[in-house]
This record gives C-alpha cells, sequence and structure tokens, in this order.
C-alpha cells in the first residue's frame, strides 16, 4: 500500500490541477520508498530535490491561474505556497549535508501538508476559478 493514496475527496474537478496533485502524492511516495529502501541522505536529497522542483513548478502553474481569475486570497494562497517551498528548500539541504532527520516526521508533515492545503485552501478558490474559466484560453 503507498503511503499516501489519492482519494475522491482530493478531487477539485480542475483536471489540470487534479493531474498535478496526483503527481504530487507520486512523488511523496516516491520519497517514502526511498527511504524505506534505505537510500544514503545524498540519494534522499535529489529525491526530495525532484519532489521540491515538481512542487515549485505546480505553485508556479496555479499562482498563474489564480492571477488570471483574479482570486482575491491569491496573497494568502501564494504566502501558503511560499511557506512549504521554503521547508522543503531546508530539507533538501539538510539532506545534501549528511544532516540526520526524522523521516517519519518529514514524511508526515508533507502528507498533512498536501492533504489540508487541498482539502481546505484549494477547495476554496475552485468555484470562483470554475465560475472565471469560461473566459479563460486554457486551463
Amino acid at each position: 500500500m503507498a503511503f499516501m493514496e489519492w482519494t475522491e475527496d482530493l478531487r477539485l474537478g480542475i483536471e489540470s490541477i487534479d493531474t498535478q496533485h496526483k503527481k504530487l502524492i507520486d512523488l511523496i511516495n516516491a520519497l517514502d520508498t526511498a527511504i524505506a529502501a534505505g537510500y544514503g541522505n545524498e540519494a534522499l536529497g535529489k529525491v526530495l530535490g525532484g519532489l521540491l522542483d515538481y512542487t515549485i513548478e505546480h505553485f508556479s502553474y496555479e499562482e498563474h491561474l489564480l492571477e488570471r481569475c483574479d482570486y482575491p486570497s491569491y496573497p494568502s494562497h501564494k504566502a501558503e505556497h511560499d511557506s512549504l517551498t521554503e521547508k522543503v528548500e531546508f530539507l533538501s539541504h539538510v539532506f545534501e549535508q549528511g544532516q540526520s532527520v526524522n523521516t517519519d516526521q518529514i514524511m508526515q508533515f508533507l502528507k498533512i501538508w498536501l492533504q489540508e492545503h487541498i482539502l481546505d485552501i484549494d477547495k476554496r478558490y475552485v468555484p470562483f476559478v470554475k465560475e472565471k474559466s469560461g473566459q479563460l484560453s486554457q486551463y
């Protein structure tokens, strides 16, 4: 069984975002697999770096969409993204430096953060984006 499963309650109904969220879950599961396999800190740092890179890509996509829709809560939404990015950058740096960390805590943090972010923060913008989506040429 995977560490984190995609469930229907995580579905926003915006296909591009749902696809990206599924990929984030896959990357979290890849990190969990790497930890369980006993990869060294350097290898874990690379896996975490890949997760970080895709997270930044996803956040950029989502933020661009929210800006184009003039989403009124965009500043606070972006602040949530920035906060997670900073934490994952720090963790990636820690792994690359070979420092020991509590991987169970990291994995639980990532899982809980992503679930809560999607179920609370992201779900808030769905009605707004769907209303505005007819005016957008993509997404």
